[in-house]
């Protein structure tokens, strides 16, 4: 399965999902492998982008400069690696005001495709979470579920058939060797 571009969920698949949100750099834990599976992704030409829920802004938890800071400790923690992310993209909503931008709703993926000029058929999201794969579905992206994060508990739950065919991986590592075409 090739894409030309591929979008991640942040928490849950490039840093550890956190109890009460990531308020800091310090916060930011990146999951053993990820940096490098990003490297990977840009050395094989494919776009890369971050499409994220982020309703600790509309929360009040943390504010747009604190979040803005914690995306440069991103960026930088993955070019020690080698790695860079084309764009990031998030939805700072408060849940219960939700735009179609915050996931499940397709509006950030659609953003990021319309960006990089990709046809949903070209486009792959990989997340953690119900609403990841509910959004891909809704844009027509292909879906990639990660069992980092939430994504055990999704699937140990079931997946609806609303969101299939959904491959699953046991992280950002292994969803990108079988993208690639290298998984065993």
């Amino acid at each position: 399965m090739s894409a030309v571009l591929v979008l991640l969920d942040r928490d849950g698949v490039l840093n550890q999902e956190r109890e009460g949100y990531v308020k800091s750099p310090d916060e930011l834990v990146l999951i053993p492998g990820a940096a490098e599976a990003v490297a990977r992704l840009n050395r094989a030409g494919h776009k890369v982008a971050v499409c994220t829920n982020q309703s600790a802004v509309g929360r009040g938890i943390i504010d747009r400069a604190m979040l803005a800071t914690i995306h440069a400790a991103l960026e930088a923690r993955l070019a020690r690696a080698g790695a860079s992310l084309d764009a990031i993209f998030f939805a700072a909503d408060h849940p219960g005001r939700a735009g179609p931008r915050r996931k499940p709703g397709p509006g950030m993926l659609q953003e990021a495709m319309a960006r990089f000029g990709a046809r949903p058929a070209e486009t792959v999201m990989i997340g953690d979470s119900l609403r990841d794969l509910e959004a891909a579905t809704a844009a027509g992206c292909r879906r990639i579920l990660v069992l980092t994060g939430h994504g055990d508990g999704h699937r140990a739950e079931g997946l609806p058939d609303s969101v299939q065919p959904v491959a699953i991986h046991a992280d950002l590592a292994a969803a990108v060797a079988a993208l690639l075409g290298d998984a065993s």
